[in-house]
């Protein structure tokens, strides 16, 4: 189980300034507005223990020198609770950060709605998905630390609404709570681990290292404005163009040719990744994330040479939407022998995958620039594809289809795949001719 801080703990654990938000409480009856019996009681011995009045701080603070609007909550507050008051603190804390123009960092520990308020304290859950959704419109990023435990209307809206979401080691986190989940359930579904592995979160981080990664997070969601296009990367060596279709297909598929990592390091010096499509799938051969170029921030989709899944399209997507949102211009690597053609993958929503990244790209305002690295197969290589800034490295190729697939449909022997290939135009020197790149890098 997760090390347990109270709210202000979690504030001190990653701010370097924190100024608190003063909300004036309106009229509220001793024991609230359903006149539960003891509930005023245990609204103030809640105070005593904890010192605060409410079950959430927030206020503007400082992640070593990144301003924000940053809320946390106290779980010795009747278990980090929310309530009327809970949503009036949330509402101020989401105006404020739009007023100001700032990111908002959410520092979650709640085990869901106040019970003693019924369903006035329910409907504050549509309040903050309301505020979120302005923050949203706004174009400023939400960020979530998940504490232990995070479960219920609190994991529903403040955290799994977030762009980007991380966790405490341990740290449990779902909607049911644990004393009301299916007594049988699985108990890793309910952890960081677990939630990592099911790709509704990005990352686990420890809290000792929790300052550092919430100030690159909020350096490289600082973008927005800037809307020049991202510079293409750098090739690897010249390797001189391929004589034939054949010889393109080759190379590209040579475990010795660079692949997206490399790409990654050499033109990123810091960069930190998003994981996970939040519909129960992670792509490892999928790398999305943002990074620091020359010091301006860009996002990333790299293809590292596997069959793309539905959740690597879907969190292609994500990413391309968050970016386009923030204003952040688009990169992506291209380098996949096709869309993943398995009954898993079917029955995981391939097909609407794969248009929703065609979408997603379509409907980018920010710009996208494309290069292919190594394979680009067919429709899985098109959905991640600039149509208007896209380049080829020399030992790259992109086709209709494989030239071994071509053959077997136009019923040609074994044979002739190779002249198939070169039919295909599919060379890096063919695909500048036919326009569908602008240039090739490292000829």
């Amino acid at each position: 189980m997760s090390e347990r801080m109270s709210a202000r703990e979690a504030i001190t654990a990653v701010a370097t300034a924190f100024e608190e938000l003063e909300v004036v409480d309106g009229d509220f009856p001793q024991d609230g507005p359903l006149a539960w019996s003891g509930y005023g009681t245990s609204r103030a011995r809640a105070t005593e223990r904890t010192g605060e009045k409410e079950s959430v701080i927030c206020g503007l603070a400082t992640v070593e020198g990144r301003p924000c609007v940053l809320l946390s909550f106290e779980f010795g507050f009747l278990g980090g609770s929310l309530g009327q008051r809970t949503g009036d603190r949330l509402e101020a804390a989401y105006e404020m950060a739009r007023e100001r123009r700032l990111p908002l960092v959410s520092l979650i520990a709640t085990g869901g709605s106040r019970m003693q308020e019924g369903m006035l304290a329910l409907t504050q859950l549509q309040r903050v998905a309301r505020q979120s959704t302005l923050l949203r419109e706004a174009g400023l990023p939400q960020i979530a630390v998940l504490r232990d435990p995070t479960t219920g209307g609190g994991w529903a809206t403040l955290g799994a609404g977030a762009d980007v979401i991380l966790a405490l080691p341990g740290a449990q986190i779902g909607f049911a709570g644990s004393r009301v989940r299916p007594a049988d359930a699985d108990p890793a579904a309910y952890g960081a681990q677990g939630q990592l592995a099911a790709g509704q979160i990005d990352a686990i981080v420890r809290t000792q290292d929790l300052r550092t990664v919430l100030a690159g997070w909020l350096t490289l969601l600082a973008g927005a404005g800037h809307c020049g296009p991202a510079p293409v990367p750098a090739p690897f060596g010249a390797s001189g163009l391929p004589a034939d279709g054949w010889e393109a297909v080759t190379r590209a598929r040579s475990p010795e040719r660079p692949r997206a990592e490399s790409y990654l390091d050499a033109y990123f010096p810091h960069r930190q990744a998003l994981s996970g499509d939040r519909c129960g799938g992670v792509d490892p051969g999928m790398l999305c994330g943002f990074g620091l170029h020359k010091g301006i921030s860009y996002a990333y989709a790299a293809q590292t040479g596997t069959a793309t899944t539905p959740a690597g399209y879907r969190t292609a997507a994500r990413l391309i939407r968050l970016a386009d949102r923030l204003g952040i211009p688009v990169l992506t690597l291209v380098d996949t022998p096709g869309a993943a053609n398995d009954a898993a993958a079917e029955r995981a929503g391939q097909g609407a995958a794969i248009a929703d990244a065609f979408a997603a790209l379509a409907s980018a305002r920010v710009p996208v620039t494309t290069l292919v690295i190594g394979e680009g197969g067919s429709g899985g290589a098109l959905a991640l594809t600039s149509p208007d800034r896209t380049w080829v490295t020399a030992d790259s190729y992109f086709s209709v289809i494989a030239p071994e697939l071509a053959a077997a449909i136009l019923k040609r022997p074994e044979s002739e795949v190779r002249s198939t290939a070169s039919q295909l135009r599919l060379r890096p020197q063919d695909l500048v001719e036919l326009g569908v790149a602008r240039g090739v890098l490292g000829a």
